[in-house]
């Protein structure tokens, strides 16, 4: 059973996240995975508060002196592949390198060209034992392939990931959708209404 773990994001807002393991939620925030360059993932359906989640640890590694980036995937690939065009994809390799965490939010929503997957694994491969990268996806290892197009490249990536990496599942029912139904005031059907269509 799941366990709801409570993240702030500034002085007014806090969110309740379903995750499997809130010790290790805690346990990230106080930033020692960065000092071993070990990555975190979370794994979850949509609308249950991985981005919050990762702002709330990326946030927290910025008091501790860490530089941090965050983008969506989309944004990263749709970046590397604009400074390939322009001749400036060493500069932005320099500039990942300097971070000690690169986050990488909604990663599995929409599939890569194969050259966007290609460059999106550079930068993981250049991470790799480097700096931290933190992925939040909605897929499952195995549906990785899918957004990739290659099962080389996947695996590939896949094992640099994964070598040192804290996995945090978290699933549930969407908060967009819990909101939803309470400004609607709908209720979902009961057995005894759906027996009587």
């Amino acid at each position: 059973m799941g366990s709801l773990i409570q993240v702030c994001l500034g002085a007014t807002r806090t969110f309740s996240i379903p995750v499997l393991n809130a010790a290790l939620v805690r346990e990230l925030l106080r930033g020692e995975y960065l000092d071993k360059t070990e990555n975190v993932l979370l794994i979850g359906n949509p609308g249950i508060g991985k981005t919050h989640l990762v702002c709330a640890l990326a946030f927290s590694a910025c008091p501790q002196g860490r530089n941090v980036c965050f983008y969506t995937a989309m944004d990263l690939v749709a970046q590397l592949v604009e400074c390939r065009e322009e001749k400036r994809l060493q500069r932005l390799h320099k500039q990942l390198q300097r971070l000690h965490l690169l986050v990488i939010d909604e990663l599995g929503y929409v599939p890569f060209s194969k050259a966007g997957a290609e460059l999106l694994f550079e930068v993981i491969s250049r991470a790799y034992e480097h700096h931290s990268l933190m992925l939040t996806t909605n897929l499952a290892f195995e549906e990785w392939t899918e957004i990739f197009g290659s099962e080389r490249l996947t695996g590939a990536l896949l094992d640099r990931l994964t070598h040192r990496c804290h996995i945090l599942e978290a699933n549930g029912e969407s908060y967009r959708l819990r909101q939803a139904r309470k400004r609607s005031h709908w209720k979902p059907p009961s057995r005894q209404d759906s027996k009587q269509q």
